[in-house]
Parts: C-alpha cells; structure tokens; sequence
C-alpha cells in the first residue's frame, strides 16, 4: 500500500467559504474544476491552482453539476428542475433548456452522477430534511427520467465502479452506504447495505470510485474522506481542518489529485470551513462520464 494520505497536508486551493459546497467536477477539456454552493445559490469554478476564479448566481439553488458534450454547455440540477446551462467565465449563465418542474414543495434535488452510458443517476430529499421522501431517480438521454428506489430523507453520493457493474448510493442520516448490481441498461438490481457509517463517523455524504475500485467517501460532520475497498474495508484516510467534508472527485490531466469540498454552513468558528480543498492521493481516478442529455 502507498504512503497513508492521512499524513498528506489536503491544501485549499480557494477559500470561498461556500455555505454548502458539494459536486465537484473535474473538466478536463477546460482545465478548470467546477463546484457547487446549495444553499449560496451560485457555482464556482477554478483551475486546480485555486486561479482564474469565477461564480455564477443562479435563480434557485444549484445542487450539481454534470458537463455535457458541449464545449460550454452543462447539465445542472436547481432545486426543483434540471436544466441544460451555458457557462463561459465573465459572463452570466444562460439557461438553454429547462424540464419540466416535476418535485412537489418541500422537496429538492440532491447530488447526481452520469454513468458509463451518459445516463444520470439523481436524488431528491426532503428540503428539511425530516421524512424519507426522497427518490433516487435516472435522466435517460432522451430526457424521460424514471425512478430507481425510494424511502431516503437525504440521497448523496452516486458512484459507479470501473467495470460499470456496481453503483454506491446513499441515505446520509440513515448512515448507510448502500450498493446495487449495475446493469448494462443502467437498471440496478441487488440493493444491499455496503457501509453503515457510527456516530463517530459523522455521516456519509458525496463519494467518488477510483481506478482500482476503492470508494472514497466524504464524512459530513466527520472532518476527513476515507477510502473503502471493494469488499468494505476500510483501506486509508485524508484528515482535514474542517468538520463538514461534502464531496469530492479526481482531478488533473493524469486524475491523480482529489478535490475535496466542505461547508461553512453553522461552523462560524472553522476558517476553512466552505474552502475547496486539493490533496495528492497516490492514487488515480477515474474521469467523469458527460451527460447523454443536452437538450
């Protein structure tokens, strides 16, 4: 095994404090990462030197995003839709397609992932995030979304293995991963628990697979990312100086870093708190998958 990350410094590459930072993507077309504030209602996008910085407020609040073929078009998840957008830096967003509103109030989006095939994996929650409302749901590329599975309070995380045939998904205050069969229709079969997450560990939130098929997973209220292997075990850790780990992707022309991002959201007292966080973990990637749906 390589040299434990937890000794590695994770350092923040832009200290944006982002109320509710989460979905980091990694675009290597243009060279920049791309990351969401939720609950600050705008996206941020940097290069992995934490330079050429750029935001764009959005009309209600992003909760990911997914890039496209497009050279400058992505896919983002507001909090009651989905919609094609246009990001250029300097200039405001452009909404080029939005479909239809189909979440009753109350209820938000939460977290995606394409898969292999372009498809993406998606989640809404409970907006208070009190009842297990929330579906785990699938955009398909001709815009029909279906639902997968139902019964979370907070979905987070989809993630899918290197061979396509697994996917991760996760009901944050249960504390429970859990992990399906991945079929090559994109259908899932075989729900079954992966990791049940102690008190201790705070709560599961965004995860991402590597090349080997380890899964890192961010702890919310947990102040690191740990990695598990395919059979559950706990492998390594990343320790960082904030207490609200959200999300986290692989990064860089060889995808051998790992983009981390956290919360500041009621934790006035962590500087870092919200920054986005860049760590090398001796370990490589995998690169995300664009969305088959361009509108």
């Amino acid at each position: 095994m390589s040299t434990d990350p937890s000794l590695l410094e994770a350092t923040p590459i832009w200290t944006a404090r982002a109320v509710l930072g989460e979905g980091p993507l990694w675009s290597k077309r243009l060279g920049r990462v791309f990351f969401v504030d939720i609950r600050g209602s705008r996206i941020l996008s940097c290069d992995l030197a934490g330079e050429a910085q750029t935001e764009w407020g959005m009309e209600h609040r992003p909760c990911w995003i997914i890039e496209t073929s497009h050279t400058d078009r992505f896919l983002v998840g507001l909090e009651r839709s989905i919609v094609v957008a246009r990001l250029i830096p300097g200039e405001p967003a452009e909404i080029l397609h939005r479909l239809p509103d189909e979440l009753p109030e109350g209820m938000r989006l939460n977290d995606a992932k394409a898969g292999p095939d372009g498809q993406v994996y998606f989640g809404s929650m409970d907006d208070a995030e009190a009842e297990a409302s929330g579906h785990f749901l699938i955009l398909a590329g001709d815009g029909r979304i279906s639902r997968l599975d139902q019964g979370y309070t907070v979905t987070n995380g989809p993630a899918v293995s290197p061979d396509g045939r697994t996917l991760y998904h996760t009901d944050s205050p249960a504390r429970t991963i859990y992990a399906f069969d991945r079929s090559q229709d994109a259908s899932l079969t075989g729900k079954r628990v992966f990791i049940r997450f102690t008190e201790a560990d705070g709560y599961p939130d965004g995860m991402t697979c590597d090349a080997e098929g380890g899964l890192w997973v961010c702890h919310w209220d947990g102040g690191r990312v740990t990695r598990f292997l395919a059979d559950g075990t706990r492998d390594r850790a990343i320790a960082l100086p904030v207490s609200r780990v959200t999300s986290c992707a692989f990064a860089g022309p060889g995808l051998d870093q790992l983009v981390i991002t956290t919360a500041a959201y009621q934790r006035d007292a962590e500087p870092l708190a919200g920054a986005l966080f860049v760590v090398t973990p001796g370990i490589q990637g995998l690169a995300a998958h664009p969305a088959a749906f361009t509108g």
